[in-house]
Formats: C-alpha cells, structure tokens, sequence
C-alpha cells in the first residue's frame, strides 16, 4: 500500500515563507519512477494544480498563480517531495495535497496521479 504523508504547514503572516515535505513510503513503492505533483483546496473551491516535477526532477511546471514564487523539489534517495513557498499571500490559504503520478512526468491534470496524501493546511494572514 501506498502513502504519502504531508507536513510543515502552518500560519504565516503574508509575506512569509513554508516548506512543505510529503514522504512517500510502501513496501515497494518509490517516487523514483514516477513525476509527483502537489494541488491545493481552498473552501468553497475546487482542487487546483499548483506545481508538478518529472521523475528525474529535470522538468518542472507551475500554476500561474505561484511562478516565482513556488519551488517544488525533490529527493529520490529520501522518498520525498518538497514544495518551498515565498511570498506568501492571503488566496495561497488552502489545503495543500502531494500526488504521485502515474508515470514519468505530468501535468495539472488531477486524473494524471494515482496516490494522493491526506493534505496539510496553510493559512495565511493578513
């Protein structure tokens, strides 16, 4: 069975920054071969893309709303995937999920990941 675990959210004023991390574990599963992705639900809203990684970690591709401010990452030997945020703004406020695509690279596109972790709650202030 397949998990991914989320953590490091939290309240930050505007301006601020978090680093978000989501571990992967399973008794055979590694993110090594597969692009992972992270989205985020605010309330009221629809999940939305926020950014997404090749399996290699040589390709990567933004939400417009995060370009420049949004770094995703990640550490093939560690099972981890990492999302830093700057800049923090008040609308970045959402539930924020890891996914695990289906295969070597991926886009926005929800239905391009088959694991999906439980979700760390940001919020951001005013």
């Amino acid at each position: 069975q397949v998990q991914l675990v989320e953590s490091g959210g939290g309240l930050v004023q505007a301006g601020g920054s978090l680093s978000l991390s989501c571990a992967a574990s399973g008794r055979t599963f590694s993110i090594s071969s597969y692009a992972m992705g992270w989205f985020r639900q605010a309330p009221g809203k629809a999940r939305e893309f926020v950014a997404a990684i090749s399996w290699t970690g040589g390709s990567t591709v933004y939400a417009d709303s995060v370009k420049g401010r949004f770094t995703i990452s990640r550490d093939n030997a560690k099972n981890t995937v990492y999302l830093q945020m700057n800049s923090l703004k008040p609308e970045d406020t959402a539930v924020y999920y890891c996914a695990g695509a289906r295969s070597r690279y991926s886009g926005s596109y929800p239905s391009e990941y088959a694991y999906w972790g439980q979700g760390t709650q940001v919020t951001v202030s005013s």
